[in-house]
């Protein structure tokens, strides 16, 4: 396990991989509780 983490911390590409992943999961929670929050705002028409 301490290889892995000292791997990480000094391989770029590694560590960009990770960011970018935890960017793009962040990203779709995000739309996913807009788009939740719209519809339960929306006004139903008559």
């Amino acid at each position: 396990m301490n290889v892995f983490f000292r791997d990480f911390f000094t391989d770029p590409v590694l560590f960009l991989s990770f960011g970018i992943l935890g960017v793009v999961i962040v990203l779709c929670c995000f739309y996913v509780y807009y788009f939740i929050k719209k519809v339960q705002e929306a006004e139903v028409p008559e």
